[in-house]
C-alpha cells in the first residue's frame, strides 16, 4: 500500500508541474507553450505506462490550450471559455423555455453571440445611431455554409424527404461536372 501512495506522489509532483505551465502568471505564452511541449514528449517518450499516457493526453490538448496568447480579454482555459458561453445559453434557454439551447449557438455563433451577450456590454438600450451600421450587415460565410449543411442534413434524416434530396443533389453535381 505504502509502495502505491509513493507512486501516487510522484505522479501528483508532477501534475502539480503541468498546472503551474498553465498559469497565464507564470510566463508568456510561448515559453509555457514550450516547456509543456517538450515535457509531454518527455512523458511519451517514458517507459511508464503512466507517464505515456499523460503525454499523448497532453499532446492533443495543446493545440487548444495557449491558443488565445497573453491577450486577458480572451479566455485563458476551458473553464474561461464554458463561462464566455453559459451566458448566452442560459438566456437562450430562458427564452425558449428549454433545458437545452441547442445546436443553434455552434450554427449561428458568429453572429448570434454577439448579440445574446449584448446586455452584458451594454445594459441600456441601443439608439438609432448606434445600430444603423449594421443595418446592412451580412452573415459570415462560415456561418451560411453551416446552415446550409444543416438544411441539408435535416433533410437527409427524414425518410420520406431522401429521396427527392438526393435527386437535387444528384442534378446539382451533373450540372457543376463537366462534360468530356
Amino acid at each position: 500500500m505504502s509502495e502505491q501512495l509513493q507512486a501516487v506522489a510522484h505522479y501528483t509532483a508532477d501534475i502539480a508541474t503541468v498546472w503551474d505551465l498553465l498559469n497565464p502568471q507564470a510566463a508568456t505564452v510561448e515559453q509555457r507553450r514550450d516547456t509543456f511541449d517538450k515535457l509531454a514528449a518527455a512523458y511519451v517518450d517514458d517507459p511508464d505506462p503512466v507517464y505515456q499516457h499523460m503525454g499523448r493526453t497532453m499532446q492533443s490538448f495543446a493545440p487548444g490550450l495557449f491558443a488565445g496568447g497573453d491577450d486577458p480579454e480572451l479566455p485563458q482555459d476551458n473553464l474561461d471559455l464554458e463561462r464566455v458561453f453559459r451566458l448566452p445559453k442560459s438566456h437562450e434557454r430562458r427564452i425558449h423555455g428549454h433545458a437545452h439551447a441547442g445546436v443553434r449557438i455552434v450554427q449561428q455563433g458568429p453572429s448570434l453571440m454577439l448579440v445574446l451577450d449584448a446586455h452584458a456590454r451594454h445594459p441600456e438600450p441601443f439608439s438609432v445611431e448606434q445600430l444603423g451600421p449594421f443595418a446592412h450587415a451580412t452573415l459570415p460565410r462560415a456561418q451560411l455554409q453551416s446552415e446550409q449543411r444543416r438544411r441539408i442534413m435535416r433533410l437527409a434524416r427524414s425518410t420520406k424527404r431522401r429521396p427527392a434530396l438526393l435527386a437535387s443533389l444528384e442534378s446539382r453535381y451533373l450540372k457543376r461536372t463537366p462534360v468530356s
